[in-house]
């Protein structure tokens, strides 16, 4: 009978956890501290700097052009999800974005490139960053970059437009 018990109590035991780690993982990002309504506004990206990397290694960010000639570019984000950046030069792109929780590497800003026609549903590629900081007034997001068996980021530092 009592091995019975001591069973019994451990089977509760791990169950008990395996259902409390399961819960974590699925907090949608809002709950976790990322809130949708602190991402909407216009956004100005003044500062990229280079965490685990070498300035100029990164040749291209977005498929676009380079991390330094975001510089000074606007990002107008609605709740909606409907996005658009400029660049200093004047080019501009249409973009779709939201809030993913990944279980590993955290909250993460995700935006898919819109062109004329597109649906985001239907569109497959995109870009996460992750969520190193945002206050309401300003952010800062990291876009992983892959070295060998190391990881560094490009750091892209926003200020709110008032």
């Amino acid at each position: 009978m009592k091995k019975i018990s001591q069973l019994l109590f451990s089977f509760l035991a791990v169950a008990v956890i395996i259902s409390s780690c399961s819960g974590i993982k699925n907090l949608p990002a809002a709950a976790t501290g990322s809130s949708r309504a602190r991402f909407v506004g216009t956004w100005t990206l003044n500062n990229v700097t280079y965490d685990g990397l070498l300035k100029g290694s990164v040749q291209t960010v977005f498929d676009q052009t380079s991390p330094d000639a975001f510089v000074g570019s606007t990002w107008q984000l609605t709740n909606s999800g409907n996005g658009m950046y400029t660049l200093g030069s004047g080019a501009s792109q249409t973009i779709f974005w939201s809030l993913y929780n990944d279980p590993i590497a955290g909250n993460m800003f995700q935006f898919k490139k819109i062109y004329q026609g597109d649906a985001p549903k239907n569109v497959g590629d995109g870009y996460r960053l992750v969520i190193n900081d945002n206050n309401g007034d300003t952010m800062t997001l990291k876009s992983p970059v892959e070295i060998g068996n190391k990881t560094g980021y490009v750091v892209y530092s926003f200020t709110k437009n008032r």
